[in-house]
């Protein structure tokens, strides 16, 4: 389904943004660049904008998430994907633009914390709903042989409808046919899967999409109590505790 190659995206053939998306204001920052909030010249809608910056330093999680997005973003459980632009510019650096949906709710991290701040709890039928939106986004990517790898409370994300939105997948692998399980450790440590953090150690350890499972049932810990278990500790003590 997706190119193998990083060279597979030639950053020149995508059209300049310039001519379509106008930065209204900046409304988070991600893995690797800003996010902002973007207006359409040509029909009045908003977006959201991930700006890759430096570009070249980041080839393969670029391809990634651009394949990942413009294959299988067709579902009420992802986030929608608009396209990629690319904006040259000698003087700052080149820039890649990922367009997506535009989630006014925030990320359902922030919703589980400013409940607690108010002194409320998260009553289980909302947790049930978002974990039960989620996995059918998870469903879609696993049907699809995808992994996310970095599920939790800030990469779910909520429309101002109630829906519920899977992003970030610059960390997510695909499973070919020939190669049904990985072996690379990644993602978030308090959140990752023991399968997933053994790759570190154990060459011959490998995982699949249940490790999504895993981090999912983190975020339910985590939507309940305001974080996940073991975040009193430094992440990597935390990463040789979870697999015990």
């Amino acid at each position: 389904m997706f190119p193998r190659s990083a060279k597979s995206i030639v950053f020149d053939s995508f059209p300049d943004p310039s001519d379509t998306w106008e930065i209204i204001e900046t409304i988070g920052k991600g893995t690797y660049g800003k996010v902002y909030k973007v207006l359409n010249r040509v029909n009045g809608s908003k977006a959201a904008v991930k700006i890759l910056d430096p570009i070249h330093d980041i080839d393969e999680e670029i391809e990634v998430e651009y394949n990942i997005l413009k294959a299988l973003s067709d579902h009420p459980n992802v986030v929608k994907f608009f396209g990629m632009f690319y904006k040259k510019d000698v003087k700052n650096g080149d820039q890649l633009w990922l367009v997506i949906e535009l989630c006014n709710g925030g990320s359902v991290t922030d919703l589980a914390k400013g409940m607690l701040k108010r002194g409320d709890r998260m009553e289980e039928p909302i947790i049930a709903y978002i974990l039960h939106e989620s996995l059918m986004g998870l469903q879609h990517l696993h049907i699809n042989k995808t992994i996310h790898r970095d599920v939790k409370g800030n990469n779910i994300l909520l429309t101002t409808e109630g829906g519920i939105k899977l992003v970030d997948f610059g960390v997510s692998a695909q499973l070919t046919n020939t190669r049904l399980r990985r072996n690379t450790s990644v993602g978030t440590p308090f959140w990752m899967a023991p399968e997933v953090i053994a790759c570190e150690q154990q060459l011959d350890s490998t995982y699949d999409e249940r490790c999504d499972v895993w981090s999912l049932g983190i975020t339910a810990i985590e939507l309940g109590d305001g974080d996940p278990p073991l975040t009193d500790l430094h992440p990597m003590r935390a990463l040789f505790k979870i697999p015990r």
